[in-house]
């Protein structure tokens, strides 16, 4: 059975978000460490059927044949691109469509259909909010926090690699405790 999943900011080749300079820098020794991970953990995730949407920063600072090589060893049998700030090498990739926001709709795990609202950035607002439309979100490498309808599903918050809407269900309940927590 195929299903959506959800990734965010994987920045393939990007040295730099490795350096404690960095805002969020990550965790790994090396960039080879760093891509070899992220790739491990993309496929552990993504069954071949899957569709997947990446909210943009597939790669940075890298050459296109390597971008290119990384997103051949990706499974996911459709796979969007929705643009980041950094996508200019990305966008290229063959992607089954690319886009500046989207708006999709995905099965819940209860049947019920789901629409989400898709871009790399943060909305405090988004269309069809007052009807139940979910937000997903990457840029703030986990630095913004969510809320009961929008959250950051970049690999920097779920542990370097992409989400189902299930998982992201729970960070989202979590996101709505800690809002009433605070009232």
């Amino acid at each position: 059975m195929s299903r959506q999943v959800f990734v965010s900011d994987t920045h393939f080749g990007h040295r730099a978000i490795l350096s404690p300079g960095m805002q969020a820098p990550r965790p790994f020794a090396s960039i080879e460490e760093h891509d070899e991970t992220l790739i491990a953990n993309w496929n552990a995730v993504v069954r071949p059927d899957d569709t997947v949407w990446h909210l943009g920063d597939f790669c940075y600072r890298c050459g296109e044949d390597y971008a290119r090589s990384v997103f051949g060893r990706l499974r996911g049998k459709c796979r969007f691109l929705v643009r980041g700030n950094h996508d200019r090498i990305g966008a290229r990739l063959p992607w089954d469509g690319a886009f500046d926001v989207a708006r999709a709709v995905v099965p819940g795990a209860d049947g019920v259909p789901q629409g989400v609202w898709l871009s790399h950035y943060a909305h405090r607002v988004w269309p069809r909010m007052h009807r139940g439309d979910l937000h997903f979100f990457g840029h703030s490498h986990g630095t913004l926090p969510g809320t009961a309808a929008s959250t950051d599903v970049g690999v920097d918050c779920f542990g370097f690699r992409p989400v189902t809407i299930d998982e992201i269900r729970v960070r989202l309940a979590e996101n709505a405790q800690a809002e009433g927590s605070v009232s």
